[in-house]
């Protein structure tokens, strides 16, 4: 399995990793495949037509403002988050959109952006359909893409029942691995622990100095986040009118530290303010790193800012074996399940991001390389079968607060692990299975399309 650390943490904007920095990137794909065939300057006119989840929920997760930010030629990992607005009303009020940055074309969204709600594209639930037009207004070069979950994305020949759109087959590594009995296997035979196999294999893509300095920026974002969503207050957008709340809790927090010496639960008040503070900021559009989605973003970031405030001895060797260690099994449910919520449900993120941020902590924590898969194991079974139900189309309700109960539970789940000796009844691989197995029997209305649970029984605004 040719997958990098990089490919499960990616820095973007929010809200959604599927909805809005997935289609971000099949629009920069778009643009680039006009250039390469030399055909952007022939570009007169674009349709753009969004289906399934993309459509669903699209107005929500801003996949339209993603979409036209996109095809500006700006991309999620370096776009300012503050001047999308800018660019958005200046597309909207003058009917034109600059494609790439240099070719200036009409753009009226009601007649080039299109949403097809209830049509489904065959290969995935976020499905999207690029077209370009010449002066007649004729196509004349077109591209369907799927965007998988975790931001990342297959056009129309990448796609297919097997591929889930992140290997790299030029890749060749030391210590390949398919599941996590081999990962296991092939980590004790070398007498390395997960991350120091997964280093090696990263070895073979980075430099150990991009590795470090990638990690540091990963790690650096993260925690910006959650200093920027403890610092905003106010409304977040959408029109459900759900008041931030982690600005209010960290002054709390701050402001009455001696209330620790009587609750001596309130570590947990911490990690929910960090986990609530990054999803914030992501329900706000702000920047996030996808861990390994958008709308699991706060779990990994909460439980890592845990092991950095709270546990004697931490250090940023630590960091990095947390990151890599989060990332190694972030790739089994990559390969062998689905991290995309209209694909599976929740569990698909909330319950990966979950796993992933159990797995690595125990591994810090000290746990054996048998502990470490049974924490991660732990994390996914008791979330197996959440569903997708936003309220409203956004990525807030019951969202943020789900991010604050997935590091909770990671947290819970590592301390079991290491309590215990590493063996255990039900293996990582078997529930990583039964996850993709309920993601096929769930109904398509659990699966981010807000058709059901808390998106119909609770009134919307």
């Amino acid at each position: 399995m040719a997958l990098s650390i990089f490919d499960l943490f990616k820095i973007g904007v929010g809200p959604s990793s599927s909805h809005t920095v997935g289609p971000m990137v099949a629009a920069n794909r778009f643009l680039a495949e006009l250039r390469e065939r030399g055909d952007l300057e022939r570009v007169a006119g674009l349709r753009v037509s969004l289906f399934g989840s993309l459509a669903m929920t699209g107005k929500g997760h801003a996949t339209d403002v993603a979409v036209m930010i996109g095809l500006l030629g700006e991309r999620p990992d370096q776009v300012e988050a503050g001047r999308i607005p800018d660019y958005i009303d200046a597309i909207r009020s003058g009917g034109k959109l600059m494609l790439g940055g240099e070719r200036e074309i009409p753009f009226a969204e009601d007649t080039h952006l299109k949403f097809h709600f209830g049509e489904s594209l065959p290969k995935h639930p976020n499905g999207m359909r690029f077209e370009a037009l010449d002066r007649a207004g004729l196509i004349f070069y077109g591209n369907v893409y799927y965007s998988v979950g975790g931001g990342f994305v297959l056009s129309d020949a990448e796609a297919n029942d097997q591929g889930r759109g992140a290997e790299d087959a030029t890749i060749t590594q030391p210590y390949p691995f398919r599941n996590a009995a081999e990962l296991v296997e092939k980590a004790e035979q070398a007498s390395l622990t997960i991350a120091e196999l997964v280093l090696e294999n990263e070895r073979m893509r980075h430099s150990d100095q991009e590795i470090h300095e990638g990690l540091l920026k990963i790690w650096q974002v993260m925690d910006e986040c959650i200093r920027k969503g403890c610092e905003h207050s106010g409304e977040l957008p959408g029109g459900l009118h759900i008041k931030r709340r982690a600005h209010d809790l960290w002054q709390e927090l701050v402001n009455h530290p001696e209330r620790s010496l009587q609750d001596h639960l309130t570590v947990m008040d911490w990690v929910n303010l960090y986990a609530m503070a990054v999803n914030e900021e992501n329900a706000a559009g702000g920047r996030v790193v996808t861990a390994p989605t958008n709308g699991a973003a706060g779990v990994i970031p909460a439980v890592l800012a845990y092991y950095d405030r709270f546990i004697p001895g931490s250090n940023i060797d630590g960091v990095k074996t947390f990151l890599i260690t989060a990332a190694a099994i972030g790739m089994l449910y990559k390969q062998n399940a689905s991290i995309s919520a209209a694909e599976v449900g929740c569990q698909g993120e909330i319950g990966v991001a979950c796993s992933m941020a159990a797995g690595a902590l125990c591994a810090v924590l000290g746990g054996t390389i048998r502990q470490v898969e049974n924490a991660a194991e732990i994390g996914m079974e008791h979330n197996l079968g959440l569903t997708c139900d936003p309220i409203g189309g956004l990525v807030q309700v019951p969202c943020i607060e789900r991010n604050t109960m997935g590091a909770i539970k990671a947290i819970n789940a590592a301390r079991l692990a290491l309590r215990g000796t590493g063996e255990h009844h039900v293996s990582l691989d078997s529930v990583i299975e039964t996850m993709r197995q309920t993601g096929l029997d769930m109904q398509d209305k659990y699966k981010e399309t807000s058709t059901g649970g808390l998106a119909v029984n609770v009134v919307a605004c």
